[in-house]
Order: structure tokens, then C-alpha cells, then sequence
């Protein structure tokens, strides 16, 4: 459970009370908390359509690629990438969340309700980056675009 308490170090390092957030969060019973993004990380949203075969294609080429997120039924995930790469983006259907807006996030290793890690935080800080992300992501749509169309 080491692993797990430095990551919840880390995710708690944005709130603006790191001690209060980690106590309520260890107790709140649905597992759960709001987190300031643009921080330490922003946070990019894809489909699920998408966001799932982007995340093999990256652990494919990756021994392990930074913090994933996805709600309940895979309907979005959210990749933690560098702080400033929100304000950036422009792909089109990708949410993004960055300085200025909070993301719910669960307690690493422990079940929560309607949001899930793909990939826990290991407390190192590792993110992934976001031309690679950018690659994996059309790597992922050649992909389904091929599946849809197999002429």
C-alpha cells in the first residue's frame, strides 16, 4: 500500500489544504474527491470510442504510461498530461480540463463509484506526454477507421 499513499501524496499536493483532502477523502465513502487541474496535471478527455484503443496503442510503446482515468462504461477517459497543455489543445471531440476547473478524482487503489483508474498514479509525477498522446490517438483512430472500413 506504499505505492498507493504516495500517489495519494501527490494527487493531494494541488488541493488547497493537502492534509484536509486526504482525510476527508480517506473517509468519504464514495471514494472520492474534487481536485484542481492545471496544477500538477490537466487533464485530456477523449471518447470512449476512442479512449480505450488509444491506451492500448500506448501501452504498447510504453512501459507505463502516466495517470488514466475513465467514468462508468468507458463512455470518456482522461489521460493526466503536463500542466499547460489544456490552455493548447486543439482536437477536435477531446475535452480538456486545465487551470480554473476541478476534475473528480478516486482514491488510488481503492473501488470508487462512477470514475475508476485505467492506469493509477504511482506517486512518481509521470505524466503522459502530449505529442505522444497526439500519435497514440491517431494511431488508435487509423485503427478503427480500418475496422469500419475493411475494403
Amino acid at each position: 500500500m506504499t505505492g498507493a499513499k504516495t500517489a495519494v501524496d501527490w494527487l493531494a499536493s494541488v488541493a488547497p489544504d493537502p492534509d484536509a483532502c486526504r482525510w476527508e477523502w480517506e473517509r468519504n465513502p464514495l471514494g472520492v474527491t474534487l481536485l484542481p487541474a492545471g496544477k500538477a496535471w490537466d487533464v485530456l478527455i477523449l471518447p470512449g470510442r476512442l479512449g480505450r484503443p488509444t491506451l492500448d496503442v500506448l501501452t504498447r510503446i510504453l512501459d507505463r504510461p502516466g495517470p488514466v482515468l475513465a467514468d462508468s462504461g468507458d463512455a470518456r477517459t482522461g489521460f493526466l498530461v503536463p500542466p499547460g497543455t489544456a490552455a493548447h489543445w486543439l482536437g477536435t471531440g477531446i475535452r480538456t480540463a486545465g487551470a480554473g476547473t476541478w476534475i473528480v478524482v478516486p482514491y488510488p487503489g481503492r473501488p470508487a463509484g462512477k470514475v475508476r483508474w485505467l492506469v493509477p498514479p504511482d506517486g512518481s509525477g509521470t505524466l503522459t506526454g502530449p505529442a505522444l498522446l497526439e500519435l497514440a490517438m491517431h494511431e488508435a483512430a487509423a485503427n478503427l477507421a480500418t475496422k469500419e472500413d475493411p475494403a
